[in-house]
């Protein structure tokens, strides 16, 4: 590992810190794959995948450690030192929800029932602006 590297607190896992924003851009990718094919709950899944991932990768950039095991997108915001305006919170409370209606099989076959191709069209855009706008914060 370079000596100038940001993460020497990690050097045993500097791909795997390299890899966070890609990695993020990759679940985007398999969500408006899966949004493609019809799979409308796994790409709500895949989106909140993609947002938590990059929320990691700003964690590992601010704080210089690894990122705690969380799913809840306001919480990780909040250790991560950001501070979100109430709309982006609200976007981030709705984007954690699709991680646990996607996981759980009671919450999964009623989520199924409301993934509409219209209902997750319009949360896919609301999880892709939530990431342009964490990306942006990325060195």
């Amino acid at each position: 590992m370079p000596a100038s590297s940001p993460f020497p607190c990690l050097a045993k896992r500097t791909a795997r810190v390299v890899a966070g924003p890609s990695e993020a851009e990759e679940a985007v990718q398999v969500a408006d794959h899966l949004l493609e094919k019809g799979d409308h709950s796994y790409a709500l899944f895949f989106g909140h995948l993609a947002v938590e991932k990059i929320l990691k990768a700003l964690y590992v950039v601010r704080r210089r450690e690894h990122a705690p095991p969380i799913h809840n997108l306001v919480r990780l915001s909040r250790v991560a030192g950001l501070q979100p305006d109430e709309e982006r919170v609200g976007a981030l409370v709705t984007i954690t929800a699709f991680n646990i209606e996607a996981r759980y099989p009671d919450l999964k076959r009623a989520f199924r029932k409301t993934c509409t191709m219209e209902f997750a069209t319009r949360h896919m855009q609301l999880i892709k602006d939530v990431f342009q706008w964490l990306r942006s914060l990325l060195p």
